[in-house]
């Protein structure tokens, strides 16, 4: 039986790696084409060792030697540079693009992947934020299915399978709360990183986890949801749940709600991404509802968590606006893990950004870029 050929774009991040941990589970379904890491290039030998993929990227040139020489005698092809990874998503063997990359940095080779009629499992929210409806009008014309590995999407795009004749009311994105849940803007002044670092229920990479506790990350969900789903901002509503178990829901025209229920492992979004349209069995640990008696809802508070807000004021205006609150909100993460911003700031730093640089109605991909790289130049230069 053939297998269904995967490239993993970030294998070496928090969700490659649980991807391989699927693959590794699931061989008779899938097996490896490709792995691509930005700089870990230890990890990513140990990786490209057990699954033998047609070839692997690192993205520092530098590292190019170490990688190449270690897998010589393996027979897998050694690539470097941004380049070469938007080049290898094009090769005869992939079926599916798993876009893990952190960041807009993952933009142009989930495009060329299209292009070239690969299919996609989307975990790069970023992607869609800065060029949804350019991302989505390739997947169209291509015939490319785009599969939301984001836990949230995910569940909407399972609640929808068998609805195609009836029309959506509205999406419910459901948002654990992050570790500050509950807490007043004045209460958020003076977190540390080592707070906004500790998420209450999933496992993530830091730059993930820190948009979680900012709530940007559900802001960046929210424009991600508009594109995948087609559907107008006024039509998706962000609801805290803070146990993490409802993942997301459906409210169809005649009132029902439905809704994906699991434990908060990025393992069962991914395995549904990669084996759509079937769901493969495994050995994941099962939700049971007598370990979670009681689970509980409320608004979110915009006025704490003003990126939220932010997000969703960006995706109404449009253009290039949610480009630039992605593109400062990357700047602005980095600068606070790097202890030169607190945690209050990394909203200063996206406001700014949205003021300062020039807003288009309607940019095309070059435009989106050069806002990107705007934005960026602007949210470094920030100071209180």
């Amino acid at each position: 039986m053939s297998t269904r050929g995967i490239a993993i774009l970030g294998s070496t991040g928090s969700i490659g790696t649980q991807a391989l941990e699927v693959i590794r589970e699931q061989r008779d379904h899938l097996h490896v084409e490709v792995l691509s890491a930005h700089g870990n290039c230890d990890l990513l030998i140990a990786q490209a060792l057990e699954f033998k993929p047609n070839a692997v990227v690192i993205g520092r040139q530098e590292k190019f030697e170490t990688v190449r020489d270690a897998l010589f005698d393996e027979g897998i092809k050694v690539y470097a540079g941004p380049e070469a990874l938007e080049q290898v998503v094009e090769m005869d063997g992939i079926h599916m693009v798993l876009t893990a990359l952190v960041g807009a940095a993952g933009l142009r080779p989930t495009l060329r992947a299209i292009r070239a009629g690969k299919h996609i499992a989307l975990a790069n929210k970023e992607t869609l934020v800065v060029a949804g409806s350019i991302v989505m009008a390739e997947a169209r014309k291509h015939k490319v299915d785009v599969h939301p590995v984001d836990s949230e999407h995910s569940a909407i795009y399972q609640c929808l399978a068998g609805e195609v004749l009836n029309p959506i009311e509205k999406i419910i994105l459901t948002a654990s709360g992050g570790p500050f849940r509950g807490r007043s803007r004045a209460e958020l002044a003076g977190v540390t990183k080592a707070q906004a670092l500790k998420h209450p229920n999933w496992t993530m990479g830091a730059k993930i986890t820190i948009d979680s506790a900012s709530l940007m990350n559900k802001g960046l969900e929210v424009i991600e949801a508009k594109w995948l789903f087609d559907l107008d901002v006024d039509a998706i509503d962000v609801v805290v749940h803070p146990q993490s178990i409802i993942h997301s829901c459906v409210q169809f025209e005649d009132g029902s709600i439905k809704a994906q229920l699991g434990l908060p492992d990025m393992k069962l979004p991914i395995a549904y991404a990669l084996g759509y349209p079937r769901r493969l069995p495994n050995t994941f640990e099962r939700f049971s509802f007598f370990d979670y008696p009681e689970l509980t809802f409320e608004r979110p508070d915009m006025e704490a968590f003003r990126n939220l807000a932010l997000a969703f004021d960006s995706v109404r205006r449009g253009g290039n606006a949610p480009a630039v609150l992605n593109a400062a909100n990357e700047v602005a993460v980095a600068r606070f893990l790097e202890d030169d911003i607190e945690f209050l700031q990394l909203t200063d730093v996206v406001e700014h950004a949205l003021g300062r640089v020039d807003f288009e109605a309607n940019p095309d991909l070059e435009g989106l870029i050069a806002s990107d790289e705007a934005a960026r130049r602007v949210a470094a230069e920030w100071r209180n």
